[in-house]
């Protein structure tokens, strides 16, 4: 029954966070900022204002694919947010910008990130395979390789918490010091950047869960 408890909210809790960060999208898509800014020009703006002309903002395919690439130095916007006008168009872009704010200032936290990705994306690689073998060869082998997947997994969305929470503060600073929106769009802009930073904590407890699940599993085989 624990287990069951556990496995069901392994699955609950990210398609809670999902729901909750695309009704707040969405609600916020529909309202357009006051200065009408697109998402292009929020980004533009913040990064000539630090002093980081050299980044360059491009659009990319998808919806809600927005990020920031520090190998190549580019803001990378979904085509709605590059191109909207809207509340929710720039909070994203302005979030992005903060990481790229992040990278030229040497945040701890980001370049901890950037280091480990490359590190724990091979033992992820290395661990998924381990797995394919042992659900053919031993159960054991088995949940040994899926917790050291769960576990680089969760190491890595540890450090990208403090990453991401402080993108948001630095954007959401940003937008209202620099009279890009007003007192009244506050709460929207906050709305948006809060319901994705939850993603980012609901991802966490998933991992968490699921170690504990896996853990569970292998202390019933003992």
């Amino acid at each position: 029954m624990e287990l069951l408890i556990i496995f069901l909210l392994m699955l609950i809790i990210p398609v809670y966070a999902s729901i909750k960060v695309n009704l707040s999208y969405k609600k916020y898509v529909k309202i357009d900022n006051e200065k009408k800014l697109t998402g292009f020009d929020v980004a533009r703006r913040i990064l000539d204002e630090n002093n980081l002309g050299e980044i360059y903002v491009v659009e990319t395919k998808g919806t809600m694919s927005d990020h920031y690439d520090p190998r190549r130095k580019t803001v990378r916007l979904s085509t709605d947010v590059y191109h909207g006008t809207s509340i929710s168009s720039l909070a994203i872009a302005a979030h992005e910008c903060g990481h790229a704010i992040q990278d030229k200032e040497g945040y701890t936290w980001f370049k901890i990130r950037s280091m480990i990705f490359p590190i724990i994306n091979i033992g992820q690689k290395i661990a998924y395979v381990v797995m394919i073998i042992g659900l053919f060869l031993s159960y054991l082998n088995y949940v040994y390789a899926a917790i050291g997947f769960t576990f680089l997994g969760l190491l890595f969305e540890l450090v990208t918490l403090p990453v991401e929470f402080d993108a948001s503060k630095r954007a959401k600073s940003i937008v209202l010091s620099d009279g890009m929106i007003s007192d009244s769009e506050k709460s929207g802009v906050d709305a948006v950047l809060n319901s994705a930073a939850f993603t980012y904590v609901a991802a966490v407890i998933s991992s968490m869960l699921e170690m504990i699940y896996l853990l569970m599993q292998l202390n019933d085989r003992d």
